[in-house]
């Protein structure tokens, strides 16, 4: 009988992944993983973790399967919040699910779950996982979006690697939302109805411009706000010796001086602002609402514009360092020069998009076909082929 470690995280979707994965006829254990210590950041009187692993101890119960609980929080910690305030600090964006899936879920918590005897690690992701075997008898994993268009988190997963797809299951991944309720409902599971968290990846209910101010201090600096007609949106350069130079050209954000605008404003720091954010702002008195367009950390600036289709929020390509591409595919891996077709997306639900991959020695590229709003610094972009993530990157 195989053995596998469930990924418990005291909700619905890994509560029917370790009922499915046991009427499947696999020996099942739960893991709990506790990844943080402060509830200072924690909102209200609750203590989410606690509650969590609660649940989950109760879900383990109902289906008779042994349950423990780990604590990661020292290398979540060092991975994860260490990273991510490094990240802000330097005005970009990073994406902390992706990183924890990538470096604790199925880095340490999968060397955990394989040190207890698994065959493999599972968890309640929407998304599955394929198998082809090439000519030379080898096999290559493929991460598959899941089923429900509206819960498809196979871009939270688009840094696994082959080695690590090999060993994991995702038992729900055909399923859609209400289906995993239903069965959750029927085995009166205590999470059936329970609402899906919001958190930072397994911390619990943190409000993120809390959690970075324990780090980050309050520095006060002003909101800028830059005109649609401003003269740097109309200037065109038709002229490239390369297209690998149009790509890096076509790549780049704008630049803003505090002379292109007008002070609009004041802020607690440009590294608490991401582009695209306008919550938060506290700017009134526009016709229409303020976007950030761009921070600038250095000179602790914050530009913005009004509306969702300023041309500042626009751009048509994107850059990944080579140093940061990273192929789910490694069979697929594009040479020096080369360029595919293919979908890719920019942020979580963002619906995906039709784009040209180049690839070159220093970076790759990802054109696409129609300008993307809110291209961010340090998120991931995630590439598709069909219904199969090959490749992702940080964006640079």
């Amino acid at each position: 009988m195989k053995k596998v470690v469930v990924g418990l995280s005291g909700g619905v979707d890994s509560s029917v992944a370790a009922y499915l994965l046991k009427q499947q006829g696999y020996e099942v254990i739960g893991l709990f993983m506790k990844n943080w210590h402060d509830d200072s950041v924690t909102i209200s009187d609750e203590c989410p973790w606690l509650e969590d692993s609660n649940d989950a101890l109760l879900v383990a119960e109902k289906l008779g399967i042994p349950f423990q609980t780990v604590d990661l929080s020292e290398q979540y910690k060092e991975r994860i919040v260490d990273y991510m305030f490094a990240e802000y600090e330097r005005g970009r964006t990073p994406n902390p699910d992706v990183l924890c899936n990538r470096e604790i879920k199925f880095d340490v918590f999968m060397d955990i779950a394989l040190s207890l005897g698994a065959d493999y690690v599972a968890t309640g992701h929407y998304c599955r996982k394929g198998e082809l075997i090439d000519q030379q008898g080898n096999t290559h994993y493929q991460l598959l979006s899941g089923k429900d268009p509206n819960k498809d988190q196979s871009y939270f997963l688009c840094q696994l690697s082959q080695e690590q797809l090999s060993k994991t299951l995702f038992p729900i991944g055909e399923l859609l939302k209400p289906e995993v309720r239903a069965i959750a409902a029927e085995q009166d599971l205590i999470t059936a109805q329970k609402k899906d968290s919001q958190g930072l990846c397994f911390i619990g209910k943190v409000r993120l411009p809390d959690f970075l101010q324990q780090q980050l201090k309050q520095k006060k600096g002003s909101i800028v706000e830059i005109s649609a007609d401003l003269d740097l949106y109309n200037q065109k350069q038709t002229s490239f010796e390369s297209i690998e130079e149009e790509l890096e050209q076509t790549s780049k954000a704008f630049s803003y001086e505090l002379s292109d605008g007008k002070i609009v404003g004041e802020h607690i720091g440009a590294h608490f602002f991401t582009v695209g954010q306008r919550k938060g702002l506290d700017v009134g008195g526009t016709p229409e609402p303020l976007f950030v367009i761009a921070t600038d950390v250095k000179e602790n600036i914050i530009y913005t514009g009004q509306g969702k289709s300023h041309p500042g929020l626009y751009r048509s390509a994107l850059k990944i360092d080579a140093s940061e591409m990273h192929w789910v595919r490694e069979d697929l891996m594009l040479k020096e020069g080369e360029s595919i077709e293919v979908m890719a997306r920019i942020r979580y639900r963002q619906p995906l998009q039709k784009a040209r991959l180049y690839s070159f020695e220093k970076a790759s590229y990802l054109m696409f076909d129609e300008p993307q709003s809110a291209i961010t610094e340090g998120q991931f972009a995630a590439v598709y082929q069909e219904e199969e993530l090959i490749a992702s990157g940080v964006i640079n």
